[in-house]
């Protein structure tokens, strides 16, 4: 996985994905001293939480043949100012789900690969290169 950050202007930047297979603009809301051209860096942090939670519980449910119907997701975070300090995370599933399969569908999202990030799980190198 590679992903790139160029600047744009200010503090937006344009973010290339795998080579341009993706391509989205982040920036700051106008709060924060950017011009909200696109969701803060924390935001697409929620966002990835609350998708990968929908994604792991839909792929789970499809390998159990579990018909879950529309899961959604929706993640509210609390910050410091500046720095994400919590996440919580509702996750609605249509009511004919069974409560043994409700409790396994929560066991499951424990597990998403971003939940995993956020508890520490994965190490972030950085290193620096002077461009001439």
């Amino acid at each position: 996985m590679k992903v790139v950050a160029r600047r744009r202007e200010g503090f937006a930047h344009d973010v290339d994905i795998e080579g341009g297979a993706h391509s989205l603009v982040v920036d700051e809301p106008v709060a924060a001293g950017g011009t909200d051209a696109g969701p803060s860096p924390t935001r697409l942090l929620a966002a990835a939480l609350a998708s990968c939670i929908a994604i792991t519980l839909e792929m789970y449910a499809g390998r159990q043949g579990w018909n879950v119907g529309a899961v959604e997701v929706e993640v509210e975070g609390e910050s410091d100012g500046f720095v994400p300090t919590s996440f919580d995370a509702t996750i609605r599933l249509p009511d004919r789900i069974g409560e043994a399969q409700r409790e396994r569908l929560l066991a499951v999202a424990q597990k998403c690969p971003v939940q995993k990030v956020l508890s520490g799980a994965t190490a972030v190198a950085l290193t620096h290169r002077i461009e001439t």
